[in-house]
């Protein structure tokens, strides 16, 4: 077994105070004994405007944002899968939306750049994530002890076919900063739907709350087991959930319905 946490955050517009949220609350996480640890989504900078992230857009391999994950890994002795940052783009006015995932030694292993862009419009509510940020294209996955994990960000949630492409895991990530409209209506639903027909563990962690910006998030991050069953779940602020990947159990429900074997498509 391996015991898993969804860092749920609150950010603001001010990336040393976002630093030091995430820091106590992965030292927290890590108290309680996980081993692997997911930030979520825009956890460094929710800006006053989309294009506020350009300004902290890091090369690569080096940076401040990277260095504090790679050192929070090593000192905690923990895998942590960095939410996302903003890394530079080679399209100008844009970054790339990309997940690092460092190992219990601070080595950095892979690299996912958000491959679905969100949009959305209703009312005076309007996204248009294509604007700031140029889109991945390849699906990502690594190898732990507790078996095969595959990277998804927020939006992607929505496209079934990106975590088939994945083959079989025993945990998919999703972090997310869904807006309090989407969320209420479908979060929860898809996650549980990842969960059931890939019959895989689902870890969301979700910025939670109301941001400086005025923008409100919906949280609710939560740890779903294979079967579709909610483990843990934090529905509002600051914290962070937890809970056991059981390979035990991927077992007994991969044999006893065997799903993943019947596809024909």
């Amino acid at each position: 077994m391996m015991k898993v946490a969804a860092i749920q955050m609150v950010s603001s517009n001010a990336l040393a105070d976002n630093m030091a949220t995430a820091k106590r609350l992965l030292i927290a996480a890590a108290g309680e004994g996980a081993g692997l640890l997911l930030l979520p989504e825009y956890w460094p900078l929710m800006g006053l405007q989309d294009t506020d992230k350009l300004a902290i857009a890091e090369p690569a391999g080096s940076g401040i944002m990277q260095e504090f994950l790679a050192d929070m890994a090593r000192s905690l002795k923990v895998w942590i899968i960095g939410g996302t940052i903003p890394l530079q783009s080679a399209e100008a006015g844009k970054v790339m939306n990309s997940t690092l995932v460092f190992d219990p030694q601070g080595v950095q292993r892979v690299r996912y750049d958000k491959i679905h862009l969100f949009g959305f419009s209703k009312g005076e509510e309007s996204y248009e994530e294509a604007r700031t940020i140029t889109a991945g294209e390849q699906v990502t996955t690594f190898e732990t002890e507790a078996g095969r994990v595959g990277l998804s960000i927020c939006y992607d949630l929505r496209f079934p076919e990106l975590f088939r492409a994945m083959g079989p895991c025993s945990l998919i990530v999703v972090p997310a900063a869904f807006t309090y409209t989407t969320g209420q209506a479908h979060w929860e639903i898809l996650l549980r739907a990842r969960a059931i027909e890939n019959q895989c563990y689902v870890l969301a962690s979700g910025q939670g709350g109301k941001h400086l910006n005025g923008r409100r998030t919906w949280g609710h991050s939560m740890l779903i087991d294979p079967w579709g069953k909610i483990v843990a779940e934090l529905p509002e602020g600051e914290g962070f959930v937890s809970g056991e990947i059981d390979a035990e159990l991927l077992h007994q429900i991969r044999t006893s319905l065997p799903a993943l074997q019947h596809r024909k498509l």
